[in-house]
C-alpha cells in the first residue's frame, strides 16, 4: 500500500511538472505573438505621414556629359546637388521624428495634387527634373554665349481622366510623338489635330515607352465640363499633358547630355547650370572648392526658392562642402515671404558648420561670387 501511494504521488508530481511546462510554453508563445504584433504596429504599419530628413549631396560632374570630352576642363573642386529624403512614417519612426531636431513630419496628401496617385506623382517629379535640366542647359548656354535652338520631342503623359480608354492603352511616362500620320511635338499640335475629330472617331497613337516605340488605336471620347456636361470637343483622356524639349547647340561639340538616375524635382537647377557652364568654358570656376547648393533656375538664369533647405544644409555639411549657394530671401507682390537663405543660415549656425552660406538671386550672382574667390 505504501509503495502504491508513493507511485501515485510521483505521477501527480510528473503531471504537475508537465502542466507547468505547458504553461511556460503558452506564456512564451503568447509573449512572442504579442511581440510580433507590437513590432508590426511599431515598424510595419504605414501612417499617412512622410518624414523629411537630410538626404544626399552628390557630385554633378558624372551626371553631365559634354559631347566633345576633349574640351572638358579638369575640375579641381566639385559642384554638388543636395536632396531631401522622404520616407513613409511608421509609429516608431513617427515618435522619433516628433522629438528629433533634424526631422520633420508632413501629411502625405500635401505632397500630391488632388486625386494624384503615387505613380503619377513620381512621374510628375521625373518630368519636373527634365524641365529643370532643359532650363539649366539654356541658362548655361546663354551665359557661355553659345547659340542654340529648341526642338519639341513630344508630349508626356502624366495623368489620366478616370474612366477613359486612354488609361487602358497608355501609361504614365509614355511620350506621344504622332497621331495618325501627323508628328506631334507639343500639346498645341496635339490639340490642333484632335480639333478635327468628333466623339467616337478613332486615332492611331505612336508613343515611346522607355526604349520602345509603340502604336495603338484609341477611340476618342467627348470632353466634359466641371458639371459633367459634354463640351462637343474630344480628347484622349489625358490630364496635364506635358511638353518635352531638347536644347541643341549650333556647334554639336557643345552638346550636353544629363543623366540623373532616380533624382526628381526642380531644385537642382542652379547647380546643374553651374556645372554645365564649367564644362563649356576654358577655366575651372570651382577653383578647387567643394561647392553645394540648391535652387530652381529659369532659362534667363533667375534662381527660385525651394523646399527643405534646412535638410540640404546638413547633407552638404556631411560631404564637407565649403560653400553653399542658397536662394536669396524675397517677398512677392502679394506679400508672401520666401526665406530660403535665412532658414539655411539658421540651420548652419545650429549645427556649427564652417560652410559659407551664400545667398543668390541669379546664376550671375553665383558666378560673380566664384570669380571673387582666390584659387586654393
Amino acid at each position: 500500500m505504501v509503495k502504491q501511494g508513493f507511485n501515485g504521488t510521483e505521477d501527480q508530481d510528473r503531471m504537475s511538472s508537465v502542466r507547468l511546462r505547458d504553461q511556460r510554453k503558452k506564456r512564451v508563445v503568447t509573449s512572442v505573438l504579442i511581440g510580433l504584433i507590437l513590432a508590426c504596429i511599431l515598424f510595419l504599419i504605414p501612417l499617412p505621414y512622410y518624414i523629411y530628413k537630410p538626404g544626399s549631396a552628390e557630385e554633378i560632374k558624372p551626371m553631365v556629359v559634354l559631347h566633345d570630352k576633349s574640351q572638358t576642363t579638369e575640375e579641381k573642386g566639385t559642384f554638388m546637388l543636395t536632396t531631401v529624403r522622404a520616407e513613409t512614417a511608421r509609429l516608431a519612426t513617427y515618435l522619433v521624428a516628433l522629438v528629433h531636431p533634424y526631422q520633420e513630419l508632413g501629411l502625405k496628401e500635401s505632397a500630391y495634387q488632388p486625386g494624384e496617385s503615387q505613380s503619377e506623382y513620381t512621374q510628375r517629379q521625373v518630368y519636373v527634373m527634365r524641365s529643370s535640366q532643359s532650363d539649366a542647359i539654356q541658362a548655361a548656354y546663354k551665359h557661355a554665349q553659345i547659340p542654340y535652338h529648341i526642338s519639341g520631342d513630344g508630349v508626356m503623359v502624366l495623368r489620366f481622366v478616370e474612366g477613359t480608354l486612354a488609361a487602358s492603352v497608355l501609361q504614365t511616362g509614355d511620350i506621344i510623338t504622332k497621331l495618325d500620320d501627323t508628328s506631334i511635338s507639343s500639346t498645341d499640335e496635339l490639340r490642333q489635330h484632335l480639333s478635327t475629330k468628333k466623339p467616337g472617331d478613332s486615332v492611331n497613337i505612336t508613343y515611346k515607352r522607355g526604349n520602345e516605340t509603340l502604336t495603338s488605336e484609341l477611340k476618342l471620347s467627348a470632353l466634359k465640363d466641371t458639371n459633367g456636361k459634354e463640351t462637343g470637343q474630344v480628347g484622349l483622356g489625358i490630364m496635364n499633358p506635358a511638353d518635352l524639349q531638347s536644347i541643341r547647340p549650333e556647334d554639336e561639340s557643345k552638346e550636353i547630355e544629363v543623366n540623373v538616375g532616380d533624382i526628381g524635382g526642380p531644385s537642382a537647377g542652379l547647380m546643374f547650370s553651374l556645372e554645365i557652364y564649367n564644362q563649356l568654358v576654358p577655366e575651372d570656376i570651382t577653383k578647387g572648392y567643394r561647392i553645394a547648393g540648391t535652387g530652381t533656375i529659369n532659362p534667363e538664369g533667375a534662381v527660385g526658392a525651394i523646399g527643405g533647405i534646412q535638410h540640404k544644409i546638413i547633407a552638404a555639411d556631411r560631404e564637407h562642402a565649403e560653400i553653399f549657394f542658397a536662394p536669396a530671401d524675397y517677398t512677392t507682390e502679394q506679400g508672401y515671404k520666401y526665406t530660403n537663405y535665412s532658414d539655411a543660415a539658421a540651420r548652419a549656425k545650429q549645427i556649427g558648420t564652417k560652410m559659407k552660406i551664400v545667398p543668390v538671386h541669379s546664376m550671375d550672382e553665383a558666378l560673380q561670387y566664384l570669380a571673387s574667390l582666390p584659387a586654393k
